[in-house]
């Protein structure tokens, strides 16, 4: 299967780093399907052997060698058995390291990308890609090992085939190639498109599901729960019909060799007519585990329509090109188009605007988390479209009006702003108006908040996303409406303590807000008029004063 080129490279490098392991998983496939085409032959040759000297008479019984083919046998079985742990453990062993190294890669690389890439991923479909999409790909590590088993069992059935005679040998190497033949055809028929139709299928569940889920008390409060049952049965009963074709391929593929293996056992045993029946026996049975081999190649035939898909999923989360490292602009100053002088930490800027008119939209380009117009904005002197957004993200600690949490604890999600001790923690808590509500937890910092701060209230989410935003160290702070749903009293209090942070750190801010009072403590406030047609964030000077 060829991979795309951009996973392809991922894939590649882990086969590398996997190398030893995989080689391992190889020789250990090699050594079980030797075993086993030697081991069905040899002891169809003893039991056919024994069975006519005990038919002879007491003189044959005494002749025959027993002791060397059964002890060849016993040891045959301990291969076997040895052979197919080690490929296991080492197969599945390579494609967990693997698989444990590629997750990471693909996050990073999808953060990195381009920002409008992300945000037309839903948090189902990336779950779904990270992990189904790359729970599929691990065929490429776990059946590695099995062209060379296919190889090495072929090889030696067909030989133990000739023993009896050089026609069962040629008879049974046919086999072999109708049967591989027939299960690629059957991949490529039919094996692949219902593979594509299953993986697709589950990430529309998961999807879906996570759609609904996010919306669960909407829902319960409309009355809606049979609706979103019904709809969630729609896709449920797709990727029900996905999963039996893809069953209904595996049994074509299975029914296919076992015609294959039939017909090549039943012209196998003319073919050796003369040589015996102890020799006939060794042939067909030969055959049969011969033709056994393929059964790991056959699976893997099986699993492509999945993994190919799999890997057109996440190669789409892989940006086409990487934006070159640049380094960081001389200074932090920013000038916005339209405005007259640049500005630079400790200033203030204040941000209004009407609903939609793209205040968020501006803070959001600045910070690099949307594409920025050519020449829309300045930093340190450089047009800020040609910086990397990865280094423009490092200029700011953005508390965004959509607050999202992890869901864990109050520690771990402060902690996402880098590291910081106990003291700091608090303080920054203290600073955002939440000190004494965490304080009254008996878990303290350590106190869950739910998926996502469902524990929390609206208030109490945005606050921890602007303690959060605090303790991140940045020339600049930007808050999009950081008091929205607080009481006048919380609202004072967080703007009192946010205008002494800011002096005592000489941090800049960019405050977003649909009310006055924070605009009291900023330098300078704009209005945000709109987008162009172009697309740029159409602003002007305005009063500190004005609402």
């Amino acid at each position: 299967m060829s991979a795309p080129t951009r996973i392809g490279g991922l894939i590649a490098a882990q086969r590398r780093a996997q190398r030893p392991r995989l080689r391992t998983a190889a020789l250990g496939g090699v050594v079980v399907t030797v075993a086993a085409v030697c081991l069905l032959g040899l002891s169809g040759w003893f039991i056919t052997g024994a069975a006519l000297a005990g038919v002879a008479g007491g003189a044959a019984i005494q002749a025959f060698n027993y002791m060397m083919p059964s002890a060849i046998i016993r040891l045959l079985a301990i291969l076997r058995t040895g052979g197919r742990y080690i490929e296991r453990v080492a197969g599945h062993e390579a494609a967990l390291k693997a698989l444990a190294r590629l997750r990471p890669q693909l996050f990073h690389a999808m953060a990195a990308g381009s920002p409008e890439t992300a945000l037309l991923l839903s948090s189902g479909d990336v779950s779904t890609r990270l992990v189904q999409d790359v729970d599929a790909v691990q065929t490429l590590f776990v059946r590695r090992s099995a062209p060379w088993a296919l190889g090495a069992g072929a090889v030696v059935s067909v030989l133990l085939a000739a023993l009896a005679t050089p026609l069962a040998g040629l008879v049974l190497l046919i086999a072999l190639g109708l049967a591989c033949g027939g299960g690629v055809l059957i991949a490529r028929r039919m094996a692949d498109p219902a593979g594509h139709a299953a993986q697709t299928a589950v990430a529309a569940l998961k999807d879906r599901l996570s759609a609904l889920e996010a919306v669960a008390p909407e829902l319960k409060a409309y009355d809606l729960d049979a609706w979103a049952v019904s709809q969630l049965q729609v896709v449920a009963v797709r990727q029900d019909e996905a999963q039996i074709a893809v069953a209904r391929v595996g049994g074509w593929m299975a029914a296919w060799q076992a015609a294959v293996t039939g017909l090549a056992v039943l012209l196998i045993i003319p073919a050796t007519a003369g040589a015996g029946l102890p020799m006939t026996a060794l042939a067909a049975l030969a055959a049969v585990m011969g033709i056994d081999a393929a059964s790991g190649l056959i699976t893997a035939l099986h699993q492509n329509g999945a993994a190919s898909q799999a890997l057109s999923r996440l190669d789409d989360l892989l940006p086409a090109e990487t934006v070159p490292p640049a380094g960081l602009p001389a200074s932090a100053s920013i000038a916005l188009d339209g405005l007259a002088d640049a500005m630079s930490p400790p200033f203030r800027l204040g941000v209004l605007g009407a609903s939609g008119a793209g205040k968020t939209t501006l803070v959001e380009r600045l910070a690099g988390l949307r594409t920025i117009q050519p020449g829309e904005a300045l930093i340190g002197g450089v047009d800020a479209a040609r910086v990397a957004p990865d280094r423009r993200r490092a200029l700011f600690a953005y508390a965004a009006q959509d607050v999202r949490l992890l869901g864990g604890s109050i520690r771990q999600n402060l902690l996402l702003a880098g590291p910081a001790d106990d003291a700091a923690l608090w303080q920054a808590l203290d600073d955002a108006a939440l000190g004494d509500r965490v304080r009254a937890d008996p878990k303290g910092l350590d106190a869950q908040v739910g998926a996502n701060g469902e524990r929390l209230s609206g208030g109490e989410r945005r606050r921890l996303g602007l303690a959060r935003a605090y303790l991140r160290s940045a020339p600049w702070l930007v808050l999009d409406e950081p008091t929205e749903g607080l009481d006048a009293a919380s609202a004072a209090q967080v703007l009192k303590a946010l205008d002494r942070r800011l002096t005592e750190r000489q941090q800049g801010l960019i405050l977003i807000s649909h009310q006055s009072a924070p605009m009291d403590i900023c330098d300078q406030v704009i209005r945000v008029q709109g987008l162009a047609d172009e697309g740029r964030v159409q602003m002007s000077p305005q009063r500190r004063s004005a609402a």
